[in-house]
């Protein structure tokens, strides 16, 4: 998550008038500075902020509708999903929407590199002479063939804290967001946890 202190924050900054008004609002007699105030509110502000982003869940960042495939998707259906819907990875779930992998663009590009068995760079340099399509290999298979599993999935209630620990110590930019019956309720990114200020 990196150095929490440094992340950004709303902060509003305060004039000494501010602070002044502030102080003679409370009765009795203040030993501080407006100075001192004005450390101590910055102070508090980023101690509550912390504390906020600790506690807001997955529910509250991750995207609902989710794009989802099933197992025996034709992975062209799969790929026109995607680019539909503007996705770079989609969960694979099963007749109950219990998820059982997740596909990305990187299983489509390490898939082809591995049946064409160029590796991924040679995939680049093929499409780049305008040789044989490299899709070709893997027309004809399904979602269950190239998807990664079983999936990294966080359950709903967990926090935005957890969830970007799990996606760093797993390497995964997305993970699919589970009931307690294990189905699909959201997807989040790490897109979706800087959206929120929470990365």
């Amino acid at each position: 998550m990196g150095d929490e202190a440094s992340q950004d924050f709303p902060e509003l900054e305060l004039s000494d008038q501010d602070v002044t008004e502030a102080m003679e609002e409370i009765p009795g007699y203040l030993d501080i500075t407006p100075g001192d105030f004005r450390e101590l509110y910055h102070l508090a502000l980023r101690h509550a902020w912390r504390r906020l982003r600790r506690s807001a869940t997955v529910r509250e960042v991750m995207t609902a509708r989710v794009v989802v495939v099933q197992p025996e998707t034709p992975l062209g259906e799969v790929a026109e999903r995607m680019a539909r819907a503007g996705v770079s990875g989609v969960p694979v779930v099963d007749a109950q929407g219990r998820a059982v992998g997740v596909i990305s663009e990187a299983d489509f590009l390490s898939r082809m590199a591995e049946e064409t068995g160029t590796g991924f760079m040679g995939v680049v340099a093929q499409c780049l002479q305008g040789k044989k399509c490299l899709a070709v290999p893997v027309r004809g298979r399904a979602a269950t063939d190239i998807m990664s599993s079983p999936p990294v999935t966080v359950p709903e209630g967990a926090t935005v804290a957890a969830v970007a620990q799990r996606m760093a110590s797993s390497g995964v930019n997305r993970v699919p967001v589970v009931d307690s019956a294990g189905v699909v309720v959201g997807i989040v990114s790490r897109a979706d946890l800087l959206r929120a200020h929470l990365l």
